[in-house]
């Protein structure tokens, strides 16, 4: 059975808002290699809008003011890509992207059962209802050395009705100051 996997980055106090955090070198070869374990991307229209066209661009006319940007970009555009559960989004750009308008546990428990490698989660709407539901396998944190003091927090609005106990696996730190920690669910 395919993992879910999440992956963000977020600053020592929490937030997780894209414009608080930085995207260097590091960071982006970390996610490009994690994208590289994956077949599918599943996120809601608020992520799909910050991605797309900006990463699949990048892609096309390698643009990346560095090399990892345009990995990340290369390995980004490469998978296939959901968006879930999106009320105001009719259409989407790319060939291997669709909007799916079922059940958001059902989708994810239909791709789990499909043949292929892992799958990617973005964002923090459709990750927090995952991690709600259990359904989340392996996390991916980016811990950036940044107090922010405002912004977005993951989790933020959600109930979990016990405390999710992870198992850390891996860590590696970075010359930014940044550490990743990649955790199981026990």
């Amino acid at each position: 059975m395919r993992k879910v996997i999440f992956g963000i980055n977020i600053t020592l106090d929490g937030c997780c808002d894209h414009t608080k955090v930085i995207g260097d070198e590091e960071v982006h070869e970390y996610f490009a290699n994690l994208l590289r374990d994956v077949d599918v991307l599943v996120y809601g229209r608020k992520t799909y809008q910050l991605m797309v066209p900006f990463w699949p661009d990048m892609a096309k006319n390698n643009s990346g003011t560095t090399k990892a940007m345009n990995e990340f970009a290369q390995a980004f555009d490469s998978v296939n890509q959901i968006v879930v559960i999106s009320k105001s989004l009719d259409k989407v750009e790319g060939k291997n992207t669709r909007i799916v308008h079922t059940n958001l546990k059902d989708e994810i428990l239909k791709l789990k059962q499909e043949p292929g490698k892992n799958i990617s989660i973005g964002g923090v709407d459709v990750p927090s209802q995952l991690i709600q539901l259990g359904l989340v396998d392996e996390y991916h944190f980016v811990v950036q050395p940044i107090v922010a003091g405002e912004g977005r927090r993951l989790l933020e609005s959600t109930f979990l009705a016990e405390i999710l106990q992870l198992k850390l696996v891996e860590s590696k730190f970075f010359n930014s100051g940044s550490v990743a920690l990649r955790y199981l669910k026990q």
